[in-house]
């Protein structure tokens, strides 16, 4: 029988698959465009990471959510960091979600309040994602526009108190094998897995729509 860790990644690839594909993050990878559509992500991840860390201190304690809340992985202090350095000392004053980012918060605020095993799906799409395919994008930044290695500007892409990430991601295999519930529950998770990705996917196209190709 298929693992549950195993059914969510073979369930959600093709949607994982698109993200990567995304007119923005392409042209962003391929440096077609200025670091201010860098930043403007940037600013997205942070409302993003806001509904997910505040929803964690509600959930520590959960039996299904709980043990993936782990500090180790999280990153909105290491975001206003890097939107400090991007935009300046009074970035909060300028910083504004898009509307498909203020959705995908709405939904991950919801699952935390009303379905923790919908939050691990919330959980599992962005930090493993970001863990593993987020190291491109802080290649691509340190070397489009020269941010120290590691440093300022990327700092969300680092994950300093996670020395193995490869020890980690099995860990975390493990803790979704043993998320408890049916069948159906399980189906559930891996939907809401599909929909987290749209959801991502549509913050991509809505960037893509504010930042057209430049040279």
């Amino acid at each position: 029988m298929e693992s549950f860790s195993t059914l969510i990644r073979t369930a959600s690839r093709e949607q994982h698959e698109e993200i990567r594909g995304s007119t923005f993050m392409s042209d962003l990878l391929g440096h077609k465009l200025g670091v201010d559509a860098f930043a403007r992500y940037t600013e997205q991840l942070w409302f993003v990471y806001g509904a997910l860390e505040s929803g964690a201190e509600r959930l520590a304690g959960d039996p299904v959510a709980g043990p993936f809340v782990r500090p180790e992985l999280f990153r909105t202090a290491s975001l206003e960091q890097d939107l400090e350095y991007l935009r300046g000392p009074g970035w909060r004053s300028g910083v504004s979600a898009l509307p498909a980012t203020l959705e995908y918060a709405r939904r991950i605020s919801d699952c935390a309040r009303t379905w923790p095993a919908g939050y691990v799906a919330h959980h599992y799409t962005r930090y493993l994602g970001d863990l593993s395919g987020g190291q491109i994008i802080r290649d691509t930044a340190e070397r489009t526009w020269g941010f120290p290695k590691k440093g300022d500007g990327v700092r969300f892409y680092v994950f300093e108190e996670i020395p193995n990430p490869a020890a980690f991601k099995r860990d975390y295999w493990e803790l979704l094998d043993a998320v408890p519930g049916d069948e159906l529950e399980r189906q559930r998770i891996v939907s809401e897995c599909k929909r987290a990705y749209a959801m991502n996917n549509a913050v991509f196209q809505a960037l893509g729509e504010e930042f057209p190709l430049s040279a």
